[in-house]
């Protein structure tokens, strides 16, 4: 693997793991959903008016590009897992930003993601 597919999946990750983040920024502005056909309308229309969902939306579609090109370069079987450094980021994103609990065990299996990911990287 090349540096530019790399950066190509690195940066697709990214993307995706901030539109995660901006998803969540924007989930929590809107609340607690409970979704009945009554509120239909005027919860969509709170999720869909919300800056960071719109944000996290548009992150999602350049990482779709993003990975597209990158899966035109690179094997599947290879470039699959390395989406796994997404839950890495966006957990040490949720830790920062929202307060998320970050326990040992996680710490731990966010290692093993990166120790596997590593070792695939190699390949």
């Amino acid at each position: 693997m090349n540096i530019a597919t790399f950066s190509f999946i690195i940066v697709g990750v990214l993307l995706n793991a901030v539109a995660q983040l901006l998803l969540k920024a924007g989930a929590r502005n809107v609340g607690e959903i409970h979704l009945t056909l009554s509120n239909l309308f005027s919860v969509g229309w709170r999720v869909a008016t919300q800056l960071p969902i719109i944000g996290g939306l548009t992150c999602y579609v350049l990482s779709v590009v993003l990975w597209i090109i990158a899966l035109s370069r690179v094997d599947v079987s290879v470039a699959y897992p390395m989406l796994s450094l997404g839950y890495v980021v966006t957990a040490v994103g949720a830790w920062y930003l929202f307060g998320e609990a970050l326990s040992v065990q996680r710490l731990l299996a966010i290692f093993v993601i990166l120790v596997g990911v590593a070792w695939l990287a190699r390949t």
